[in-house]
């Protein structure tokens, strides 16, 4: 366990510098010629870019230590049963939980509550991504166990988003494209892909390369579809209720 700690602090290390020095260089070089902050300011502005860093090292260092070997494993092991039930209920299961703890998607449900005035409860627009995902990587894990190709899930799946694109409110459009963005945080790119490549590597005849690859596009177009069918719902209980 302290090996591979120690083996994985450097290369995130790394990381996490490539990702945050050219921010902090940009920020300084706006400071000089452009924005004049005062001093107080920049020092929060740093000291907040530096929690972030230290929050970001952290976080990564743990996915790649036990968040995706924890995935793969228990991927490799609902693959080994050959029960392609097993494999629905996991993408079904773990697709839900993982989703509502990503952080991205619920400031999306908070901003979403507060920007239409609580017209939209947060916890509404939370449990649709959440739903989505679960039923898209439901199908995503149906897709490894019985060897469907990738496209006949994406090609009708994107063919169902534009549809609604025209049908469904505006407001709603708006939420779901964004939705997409965030279901496909560090969450459910680092456990649900890992997920599915050791499914993949588990059932008998299956390429992780080919079947394991591909489920985080599933997961990006399930919020657009469930939260643009929640805007249908909602506009129709409201015209209901007129």
């Amino acid at each position: 366990m302290l090996e591979a700690l120690l083996n994985d602090v450097g290369p995130t290390a790394s990381s996490v510098a490539m990702a945050i020095v050219p921010l902090v260089i940009m920020f300084l070089l706006a400071q000089v010629f452009m924005l004049k902050l005062p001093g107080r300011a920049v020092k929060d502005i740093l000291l907040g870019t530096a929690l972030a860093a230290c929050g970001l090292f952290l976080f990564l260092l743990g996915v790649g230590i036990g968040f995706l070997p924890f995935g793969r494993a228990i991927g490799e092991a609902v693959g080994a049963t050959q029960q392609p039930w097993l494999l629905i209920g996991a993408g079904l299961f773990l697709g839900f939980v993982t989703t509502w703890g990503e952080p991205a998607v619920r400031i999306l449900a908070d901003q979403v509550e507060e920007a239409s005035n609580g017209s939209i409860p947060a916890l509404l627009v939370l449990n649709a991504i959440c739903v989505g995902v679960a039923v898209w990587a439901g199908l995503g894990m149906l897709r490894i166990g019985y060897g469907i190709p990738l496209l006949y899930l994406l090609v009708p799946g994107y063919g169902l988003a534009i549809l609604m694109l025209w049908i469904s409110d505006k407001d709603f459009v708006a939420i779901a494209i964004d939705a997409g963005g965030v279901a496909t945080g560090p969450l459910a790119n680092t456990f649900l892909l890992a997920l599915a490549l050791g499914a993949s590597a588990a059932v008998e005849g299956q390429n992780p390369v080919v079947d394991g690859l591909g489920f985080v596009a599933l997961v990006a177009l399930a919020p657009i579809i469930s939260v643009m069918a929640l805007g249908l719902l909602m506009g129709r209980k409201r015209r209901t209720e007129e």
